[in-house]
Order: structure tokens, then sequence, then C-alpha cells
């Protein structure tokens, strides 16, 4: 019998969680394209690059708001069994100076990404990387089952986006399964992310700006956890759920910094800046996790002090590659 390895598309390849989970998907010798607006990242964003699979890899250029047709013949011709899109405007701070190019992008674009995709029948399953956002501030646990009240542009762009996708499930038996993961990180992250700024701004020896003092929770979830997830949920989950990915510990942004600070031996009085807070920034996101562990056996493996190790190697041991990359985020319409 011959040896047919399993197909998946991955639309938003280019960012941190595309990337991650492309790398993932080839180590476990899948079949794999990767689909981004612009071409691919520097290689130290992108940790594909040095799978023993790059061969089975192949990157396809196209913008989902300007250029529907070309991405779907690609698609057509590839005929992957899974569609994973990590696609969108993702910045919460930012929604707010242009609403309209995340409605586009979140809303408009993946509507019609969607209506083509119902009229194709090659692929089994099409998991929708989305948001906690959607459901703005919380208290306690939260399940899958928590109503939508966004707070902010992005979150209400990711909303409609979701609610959208629900339904195409009931209307047309669209084969949609959502992720919400809780704060993503790791290694070859985005530099302006908390994480890669606290620890670039200590070796750099420059002021950490902290909005609000840091007072706002999270849980905070190694992207090597989240990969698995997403793999075992494009494989086995039912469609039409949702998964929250999350870790049970829960950390306030303040006490984060403090905690990578400590671990380079910085003071938190000399590093940190505490500025005002950002508009809508919600006081929490405690995600219950509960659903995915009990129905597919997941649970996170990589404890957060060996997670920050990990990205604290990783910018010292790139830090001149690192240092001639853009530290800000830069918006693209």
């Amino acid at each position: 019998m011959t040896y047919s390895p399993e197909k998946i598309a991955v639309i938003g390849s280019n960012s941190f969680s595309g990337a991650a989970f492309v790398n993932h998907a080839l180590e476990k010798d899948s079949l794999v394209m990767g689909f981004s607006r612009s071409p691919e990242a520097p290689s130290i964003f992108l940790p594909y690059k040095k799978s023993r699979n790059l061969g089975s890899f192949q990157f396809f250029q196209t913008d989902l708001n300007r250029d529907l047709n070309s991405l779907m013949a690609v698609l057509d011709d590839f005929k992957p069994r899974y569609i994973v899109n990590f696609a969108a405007q993702a910045m919460v701070a930012e929604s707010w100076a242009n609403p309209d190019h995340w409605m586009m992008t979140n809303v408009v674009s993946s509507v019609r990404l969607h209506e083509a995709l119902r009229k194709r029948d090659y692929f089994e399953k099409y998991v929708h990387v989305t948001t906690p956002e959607v459901y703005g501030s919380c208290s306690g646990n939260i399940t899958e089952a928590a109503p939508f009240a966004p707070s902010t542009p992005y979150a209400v762009s990711r909303a409609a986006g979701d609610m959208s996708l629900m339904t195409y499930f009931k209307n047309y038996g669209f084969p949609v399964v959502m992720t919400r993961a809780a704060n993503v990180y790791g290694a070859h992250q985005q530099l302006y992310r908390i994480i890669p700024r606290t620890i670039l701004s200590a070796e750099l020896g420059k002021k950490l700006q902290l909005h609000g003092g840091g007072h706002s929770v999270r849980s905070f979830i190694h992207i090597g956890d989240v990969c698995e997830a997403t793999l075992e949920i494009a494989r086995r989950a039912p469609v039409g759920e949702a998964y929250h990915l999350s870790t049970p510990l829960q950390i306030s942004i303040r006490t984060l910094v403090e905690r990578i600070l400590q671990k380079m031996g910085v003071r938190f009085e000399d590093a940190v800046e505490v500025v005002g807070e950002r508009p809508g920034k919600d006081a929490a996101y405690l995600l219950d996790s509960t659903k995915v562990r009990n129905a597919l056996g997941w649970s996170d493996q990589i404890t957060l002090d060996a997670g920050l190790a990990e990205v604290i190697s990783w910018v010292k041991d790139n830090l001149q590659e690192i240092q001639r990359q853009p530290l800000d985020y830069i918006h693209k319409p």
C-alpha cells in the first residue's frame, strides 16, 4: 500500500502561531501549504526553516483581502484534508485607530473565504483560530458556552466572524471547529509581544512601558502545547465545536514581568516604567479548558518557567539578528 501523507493548508503561515503550527505539522510528516499576504518572514521568526521535513512545505503569497481567487485556485489544486486559518488583523489597542481594516479582514474577507470554501468538498475540517477577546472582561473561569461581550473593535470583528461561521455550520453543515487560546508565547514570537519585549528591553537596558501597572490577569500557554492541541482538534474533534486552550496558572502581567526580570538578574525598578492603561483592555481571560482535556485527552506540558527560559535563550542567542528587525508593531491595512 502506498503511503499518502495528510495534507494541511495553513492560512496565515507568517504569523507566530501559524509558523509554529507549520513546523509542528511538518514534524508529524504532513504535507503543508502555507499562505500569507506578505513574503515569508525572516528565518528567525520561522521555526519550520530548520525542520528536517522542510521539503514537504510550500509557501504561496496571497492577500485574503485582495486575491481570494488565487488562494482558492491553489487550494483546489492542493486539496488539503485540513484547513487551519490563523489569518487575522490581531492587535487589540491598534484596532481603535482603523477599525474598518479589522472589519474588512476579520469579517468581510473571512466570510468571502467561507462562502467559497462551502462549495468545495475535498477538505474534512476547517479549524478557525479565534480569540477569547470575544467574551470581554470576565470573572471566574469561563467555558465555551459563555456569551459574547466584545469591548474593542478587534474583539467585535472576531465575534462577528465567529457568529457567521456558526450560521454556516447550522445551515450548510460547514465542517468548522474553533479554538480560543489564552495568551500564547514561545521562541520566534513577534518582538512587540509582552514576553519577548520584556526580555529584549532588559537585554538592551531600555525601560519597558507597563500599561496600567500590569494588573490585568492572564493565563500564558506555550505555543508547543497549542500546536499539539490544534492538530488533535483538526484530526479528531467533532465539527461545530469550540475549544479553549489554556493552563491552570493565572498570573498578572506585572508578576510575569517580575518573573522574567528575576530570571535575567534585572531589578524591576530599573527596567520598568508604569504608564496609563489602554482603552477597552479587559481585566481577565480565565479560560476553562476542561472540554478539550476531557474530549481529546490533551494537557499542557510546558511549564511557564521552562517556556520563559526558552524565550530568554532565543533572544540572547539571536540578539544581533533580532536588533536588525523592527521592534514595534507595523500596521498593514
